[in-house]
């Protein structure tokens, strides 16, 4: 008997033209059936939010050559969230993959990630998956190192599950960086440090653009920053629960005092 092929959703959040998607459906065509759902445009840097106070679109378009794709004019968690719904009707792919995004989504960047809550969105529905991210902004961006690292890892995950509740954000160093192999990392203790610049339009009114730096305080050699600065691809096994745990025993020795 035939074993039948797995079926691998495809999302991000540059844009349903963007070149990473593009990359990415291709070595998941190698892998199984492929079906893309992805923004009509850009949505980087949207988090987990959900369009709840207008339409959502869904439209079918033809792109590429053999891979059933649809255009949303939502988030990528709407992507995710249509898809499951409307597409497989309640029927879960056996693997969501999400990018690759072009820039890195590591350390506390998880948090703000189109990318990554895209694919924490298919952990929600208990779907195994994965997020990918390239060190490199450029619309040109080269992919090819990628490549290898993106369908091994894939077959992995198809293989072997993920643990429920659990997802992978994989991060790609740049071309110009000899990739060394792999290391499964934790998410480093960084920050942005962020500024508004106050800016004047033609009309002279004010408006404000978000610039920053990111401070990359942690210096441990077992976390994502230190993989990619050294030329790894960095593997950091991701949770959707943010519950502090070992906060709760502490918490449970305050003394709350209700005055009535």
């Amino acid at each position: 008997m035939t074993k039948k092929k797995p079926t691998i959703l495809v999302v991000n959040d540059d844009g349903i033209t963007a070149p990473g998607i593009k990359v990415l459906l291709e070595e998941m065509k190698k892998l199984g059936r492929v079906i893309v759902v992805a923004p009509d445009g850009p949505q980087s840097g949207m988090g987990h939010a959900i369009t709840i106070g207008k339409p959502l679109r869904l439209d079918k378009i033809e792109l590429y050559e053999g891979v059933e794709m649809y255009k949303c004019s939502g988030t990528p968690v709407d992507c995710v969230k249509l898809a499951v719904n409307r597409i497989f009707k309640g029927e879960k792919p056996d693997l969501c993959v999400s990018g690759i995004n072009h820039g890195l989504n590591y350390s506390i960047n998880v948090l703000y990630s189109g990318t990554m809550s895209a694919a924490v969105e298919g952990a929600i529905e208990a779907i195994p998956s994965i997020g990918f991210s390239l060190d490199d902004f450029s619309h040109s961006a080269d992919f090819s190192h990628c490549r290898p690292y993106i369908s091994a890892i894939a077959e992995q995950v198809l293989a072997n599950g993920l643990p429920k509740g659990t997802l992978l954000n994989v991060n790609f160093p740049h071309i110009d960086k000899e990739i060394k192999g792999i290391k499964i990392c934790r998410q480093a203790n960084g920050h942005w440090i962020e500024e508004f610049e106050h800016r004047l339009d033609p009309y002279n009114r004010e408006y404000f653009w978000l610039t920053g730096q990111f401070e990359w305080s942690d210096r441990g050699e077992d976390t994502d920053v230190f993989a990619l600065k050294n030329g790894y691809v960095s593997i950091v096994p991701t949770q959707y629960d943010m519950t502090a745990h070992h906060t709760i025993q502490e918490l449970n020795s305050w003394a709350f005092n209700f005055k009535s």
